[in-house]
């Protein structure tokens, strides 16, 4: 995948807003996730799912941070996404498809609380970044 200058600073500049409030802003892209798509709770059978738990301030916390980190390696999502890939595919066997709906709802959320900055080149290089990040992530599937 190849980001355009003009494209990763759209990425950079919205992730310096949102990364001051990831556990909140995953937790919420989460919950539209499971709200938008139920069949996607079945990996998350222990956590607590009502809104607003520590189960989704966490775990939300931590699929943002993973996308805060690969902002700063734009250039090879490959290498520093290589563990999470692992994990992803042979440990929780997470079904691929799941990545392109987080990335819609992570989108969505990003667009409900930054309307000014979420304009069209910042949400087409944002759905650009996060559906490299999803072929990443199902690279070891194959």
């Amino acid at each position: 995948m190849i980001l355009s200058d003009a494209e990763k600073a759209a990425i950079v500049s919205l992730w310096a807003k949102a990364s001051g409030n990831v556990n909140a802003l995953g937790a919420e892209a989460l919950e539209r996730l499971f709200l938008s798509f139920p069949q996607t709770k079945t990996y998350f059978s222990h956590f607590d799912l009502s809104s607003g738990s520590q189960d989704l301030q966490v775990h939300g916390g931590k699929v943002l941070g993973a996308i805060g980190e690969a902002t700063k390696h734009l250039d090879n999502l490959d290498a520093a996404l290589s563990k999470l890939s692992d994990l992803h595919a042979y440990n929780l066997r997470v079904d691929p498809g799941n990545f392109g709906l987080l990335s819609h709802t992570i989108q969505v959320t990003l667009a409900a609380h930054f309307h000014a900055e979420f304009d069209a080149t910042a949400q087409a290089a944002w759905d650009k970044f996060l559906a490299a990040i999803s072929t990443v992530l199902t690279s070891k599937y194959r």
